[in-house]
């Protein structure tokens, strides 16, 4: 069980030297280098129809992978503003900094999210923005728990239980959401006029 702490967390996910895994406001994240998201499909077994998910710890952070007008982008950060950090993906047109392998399939497109978990995004503002999913096997229920995912998959890198009680010490208590709702995010498509719903979770429009 390669449980480790924050600092080696981070210098794996930046390296692209194995897969991590570490809280969210949803489901657990299995993460790594965007250029190494192979590694993902490869270690769940997941189709390539199922594109990955881009998560950073800030809007601003994410921008750069996605391309639309003036006018579309000023409607995606007003929803951006409603509910970042939360449970709500965006899939937006890709721009060309994003690799194929984030969505072997449809590389023109991009889903992206800012998690509502302070831990998560003090993660993800050192590593940069990692690909991203839940930690399971195709078609199969999420992994909610440190003790089934180290069981599981053992070469995924977790943290240990006492980082993740420090960390939950250490930052702001503001920045504190509610613990993991166990639903993953709710995903819109943005069709160049309009939001179509991909997957219904807790964020309603």
């Amino acid at each position: 069980m390669p449980q480790v702490s924050c600092s080696e967390l981070v210098a794996i996910a930046r390296e692209g030297t194995g897969l991590v895994s570490f809280p969210t406001d949803t489901v657990p994240a299995l993460a790594t280098r965007p250029n190494c998201a192979e590694m993902i499909f490869e270690t769940k077994q997941r189709s390539k129809t199922k594109p990955l998910i881009l998560m950073g710890a800030t809007a601003e952070d994410l921008w750069p992978y996605v391309k639309g007008n003036s006018e579309e982008i000023a409607i995606w950060s007003s929803l951006v503003q409603q509910h970042w950090p939360g449970a709500l993906t965006l899939v937006l047109p890709a721009s060309d900094r994003i690799p194929t392998a984030m969505n072997p399939l449809s590389p023109d497109t991009l889903g992206i999210r800012v998690p509502n978990s302070a831990i998560a995004r003090h993660i993800l503002a050192q590593t940069g923005p990692l690909a991203t999913t839940s930690v399971n096997r195709s078609g199969e229920p999420a992994l909610t728990t440190l003790e089934a995912i180290n069981e599981t998959f053992p070469s995924i890198f977790t943290l240990t239980s006492d980082e993740l009680e420090a960390l939950t010490l250490a930052l702001p208590d503001s920045s504190q959401p509610a613990p993991s709702s166990g639903v993953p995010s709710t995903v819109v498509k943005w069709t160049g006029k309009t939001w179509e719903v991909r997957r219904q979770g807790s964020v309603r429009l």
